[in-house]
């Protein structure tokens, strides 16, 4: 097996545990881990490089990780190195600069401002990313059929393939996917991906003027071409797609008993392939 094969796999089961809330304070806490996923952030695999964003993106979620992971030697100056590089995918600086403002907020004196500047990182990417790059937007998709980890894998494989998707998060228990897109990519666009599986069908979810919810049927007839993400060619088989499993989903990648094996695996993957 190549080395960059056993890069890809290592970073791609990191970032499963990540996604689990359970394993993200003793992944920050392992030696070897954070160090490792610092330096996939500088890997010449695109896929290996996206992979190790998504699971830093899991593990800043944790706001005990944050002052630490901002403290890590090189954290910082490679999520810059990748915002700045010329031949990083759209969506792959996108992420980057969310991770480097959330972490920029950390340790500051109070939470209220902490948020904020966290949620001000969309307009400070416009800034990494140029004038002529687009802002995000999030849509939330209600899914008839997502019933079950297969029809999950189904459509995390169908958004994937969307050029202009930038990640997604699944609330199974009812039926929900919360997608984050750049805002020049029509939502329409995810209908058609997921409802071209032929056994689930999207419906946009969209808030009403006193705060109630309207779930609003694509209209029929409307599907349109959906162009292709070429980025990030063939990113993740579907048992390795990214996922951040919330409170009320039916499932989670993995538990921290699980997670610890393999923690000690990808350390030791770690040790062996790089220097500081």
């Amino acid at each position: 097996m190549s080395a960059e094969v056993d890069a890809l796999t290592v970073v791609n089961q990191l970032r499963d545990l990540a996604a689990d809330p359970l394993n993200r304070r003793a992944i920050v806490e392992d030696q070897g881990c954070l160090p490792g996923l610092i330096l996939f952030l500088d890997h010449p695999n695109p896929q290996v490089v996206y992979s190790a964003l998504l699971a830093v993106r899991y593990l800043a979620e944790c706001r005990a990780n944050r002052e630490k992971m901002k403290g890590e030697l090189g954290m910082m100056l490679s999520l810059q190195n990748v915002v700045q590089k010329s031949t990083s995918p759209g969506e792959t600086k996108l992420l980057a600069s969310e991770i480097y403002e959330i972490l920029q907020a950390a340790g500051k004196d109070e939470a209220a401002q902490a948020e904020a500047d966290a949620a001000s990182c969309r307009r400070k990417a416009q800034f990494f990313l140029g004038s002529n790059n687009k802002r995000a937007k999030t849509v939330v998709l209600h899914i008839d059929g997502l019933d079950d980890s297969t029809r999950r894998s189904l459509c995390e494989e169908a958004l994937l393939k969307i050029r202009g998707v930038i990640s997604f998060t699944f609330q199974m228990a009812v039926k929900r996917c919360v997608v984050r897109i750049r805002s020049d990519l029509k939502a329409e666009a995810l209908g058609t991906a997921i409802n071209s599986t032929k056994v689930m069908k999207a419906q946009q979810v969209v808030k009403t003027e006193d705060g109630g919810e309207l779930i609003l049927p694509f209209q029929e007839g409307s599907e349109m071409l959906v162009e292709e993400n070429t980025d990030i060619p063939d990113y993740l088989p579907e048992e390795e797609s990214p996922s951040e499993e919330q409170d009320k989903a039916v499932t989670r990648v993995g538990s921290i008993t699980d997670g610890m094996g393999w923690l000690n695996t990808a350390a030791n993957f770690l040790t062996r392939s790089f220097y500081w």
